[in-house]
């Protein structure tokens, strides 16, 4: 595994957590705030826009469903061709910062070419789906669109309820174990390149803020609050992953794919061209994400890893805390970012091995 040393100092502390992951390192003042999508001015993209190629093996729709909190959800259905009889489902999102044309429509659609129906979304408040203000994010709400993704599924003709799972990825593996926890109708979780983002946001990355930067930054939080009420909206910063040099190497491997029209970038990813807002990570300072992830058991839960990976520490710990049955996959030379789209690495095979011995 490569050094981390170098570059963990230039993580320290919550607010620059999560800015050098969503926000380039940057914390400079506010741009122009992101279109408002609400339900009522929800306009789907009907031509294929993914950053993969569509394929010929398998049925897609766009679909719209609606969580608990009244936001409403814009996803990928993805549905094997040759179908009979109800199908185990999956409910797909992440990575944190991305959208359904990404990495979680490119798992979606590669569950269906095995067999199963899938669903990828956008989270609340980003990409196609509603909610006002644009380019926030919770832990509780966005734990709730899992289990808003399973009520979906679950009504649909084709789908068996009994046989829904998750698959999440990078921040969103987190929350999917949190949905899983406390949705029993979710039977099996695969967690991919999996963040504790309520972990990193508080705690900085391995664990290193100090009480005393942890206290800066909520003070920070907290003036940029005063900001964005006499402001009337939230403050956004520059877009997202602008590297100037002298990044660590993570921050690299993420504008690689991000940034790169050959690779992620897509226009309404938050992570390819745009920003949180300013005072995303508040909900997140206080929020143990994973404190019930061993009520998942005995529902089986798989975390799937990079070796070389910046973010491995996230699935060796959840994996720890994680009660049997529970299995680690640590992908030999791959990076964080690897899992998002290089398909020699992710490991398909044993997720779909996973997923179909815990979903019959």
């Amino acid at each position: 595994m490569r050094t981390q040393t170098n570059w963990r100092n230039m993580v320290r502390g919550p607010v620059l957590a999560v800015l050098a992951m969503s926000a380039g390192l940057a914390t400079a003042a506010a741009e122009t705030t992101p279109t408002t999508t609400r339900q009522s001015d929800m306009q789907l993209t009907q031509e294929w826009d993914k950053t993969f190629p569509k394929s010929d093996k398998v049925d897609h729709q766009k679909v719209t469903f609606t969580n608990r909190y009244g936001i409403t959800l814009a996803g990928d259905l993805y549905l094997p061709k040759d179908r009979s009889g109800p199908l185990a489902a999956i409910a797909v999102s992440g990575p944190y910062g991305a959208v359904k044309e990404q990495s979680s429509g490119l798992y979606a659609q590669e569950m269906a070419e095995r067999g199963f129906a899938a669903l990828a979304f956008d989270p609340s408040y980003t990409g196609e789906s509603s909610g006002a203000p644009r380019n926030v994010s919770s832990p509780d709400i966005n734990t709730e669109d899992f289990s808003a993704a399973v009520d979906y599924l679950g009504l649909r003709p084709e789908i068996d309820r009994e046989r829904i799972g998750i698959i999440g990825i990078c921040g969103f593996g987190g929350f999917s174990l949190a949905a899983t926890a406390i949705d029993k109708r979710v039977k099996a979780v695969v967690t991919s390149t999996m963040y504790d983002m309520t972990r990193v946001m508080s705690k900085g990355y391995y664990d290193s803020t100090t009480p005393e930067q942890r206290a800066a930054g909520l003070a920070q939080l907290g003036q940029q609050r005063w900001k964005d009420a006499e402001a009337g909206a939230p403050a956004y910063g520059p877009a997202s992953l602008e590297l100037s040099g002298g990044e660590p190497q993570f921050v690299v491997e993420y504008a690689d794919y991000y940034k790169s029209e050959h690779r992620g970038f897509h226009p309404r990813a938050i992570n390819s061209n745009g920003s949180w807002t300013l005072t995303n990570s508040l909900p997140f300072m206080n929020f143990p994400l994973l404190t019930y992830i061993a009520e998942i058991s005995p529902r089986p839960v798989m975390f799937v890893h990079g070796e070389k990976a910046h973010s491995l520490y996230f699935s060796q710990t959840a994996y720890e805390a994680a009660a049997e049955p529970k299995e680690l996959v640590i992908v030999e030379g791959a990076t964080h970012t690897d899992l998002y789209d290089q398909m020699d690495k992710i490991p398909f095979d044993r997720i779909e091995a996973f997923l179909k011995e815990n979903l019959k």
